[in-house]
């Protein structure tokens, strides 16, 4: 289904940015359907991990260079549906 977002309002919300990678491409192909306007959230955000120049508009938390799962977030679909976000060393090792 394809939605014509031409002058309308949009959010894109976002579970974690590390890179920056992902939403830069993401805000670059919504652009270019000429919204009124577009907003970024991130619930997560890992500046040190930063590989392009992105600014997100709402940032709930910043977080070091940490392993993060649950609440959604998940490590080869392990841990994704824990209720609470846990922090752990960078290399998990659940398996």
């Amino acid at each position: 289904m394809k939605t014509n977002i031409r002058g309308r309002h949009i959010l894109v919300v976002e579970d974690i940015i590390d890179t920056g990678l992902t939403i830069k491409k993401i805000d670059k192909h919504l652009r270019q359907k000429k919204p009124a306007s577009l907003t970024t959230f991130a619930l997560l955000e890992k500046p040190e991990r930063r590989k392009v120049d992105f600014q997100v508009d709402y940032i709930g938390f910043k977080i070091p260079n940490v392993f993060v799962e649950g609440y959604g977030l998940d490590w080869d679909q392990f841990g994704r549906f824990n209720q609470d976000i846990f922090v752990g060393p960078v290399k998990p090792n659940h398996r």
